[in-house]
């Protein structure tokens, strides 16, 4: 692994642990080229996931931005970043068992508003206004008026 401050090439794991959900492994490093020291995730990849979007381009799967995009939606809301983690992990895990190496980026969409669904209706609309590409008020009004009325969305 190579040390992101200096980047020498040869480090050395000094501590392993698995994560609580034990998905992963969390490493903590040593670089004896400039004594710093770092901690790194490992985890486990079952297949290469492409994500096909509604342009037809492919890029590959970013479980970063797939986490990042979660957590802008939960911004300021009484979940924690475990959770979060958890609910990653699950999305990503349901992606690699589907059996498909590419997976449409409605798909994903999809999956997360269910999640969101159920775990906080504010970061659902939050979620959904992106998702949904809200351009007005009203298209605001008729998700929330259609969520109040228990169809969801």
């Amino acid at each position: 692994m190579r040390c992101p401050f200096c980047g020498h090439d040869d480090t050395q794991v000094k501590d392993s642990r698995p994560t609580e959900d034990g998905a992963a492994i969390r490493r903590r490093r040593y670089c004896p080229a400039c004594s710093q020291r770092f901690t790194t995730v490992e985890r486990t990849q079952l297949r290469e996931l492409t994500v096909v979007k509604s342009d037809a381009r492919r890029v590959v799967f970013d479980r970063d931005k797939l986490a990042r995009s979660i957590r802008i939606a939960l911004r300021k809301r009484p979940v924690d970043d475990d959770k979060i983690e958890r609910i990653v992990n699950s999305i990503q895990r349901q992606l690699e068992t589907s059996g498909e190496s590419e997976i449409p980026s409605k798909m994903i969409g999809e999956m997360v508003m269910d999640v969101l669904r159920d775990l906080d209706p504010v970061a659902y609309v939050r979620f959904a206004s992106v998702y949904r590409d809200f351009r007005e008020a009203k298209d605001f009004e008729r998700f929330v008026g259609a969520l109040a009325d228990g169809r969801g969305d």
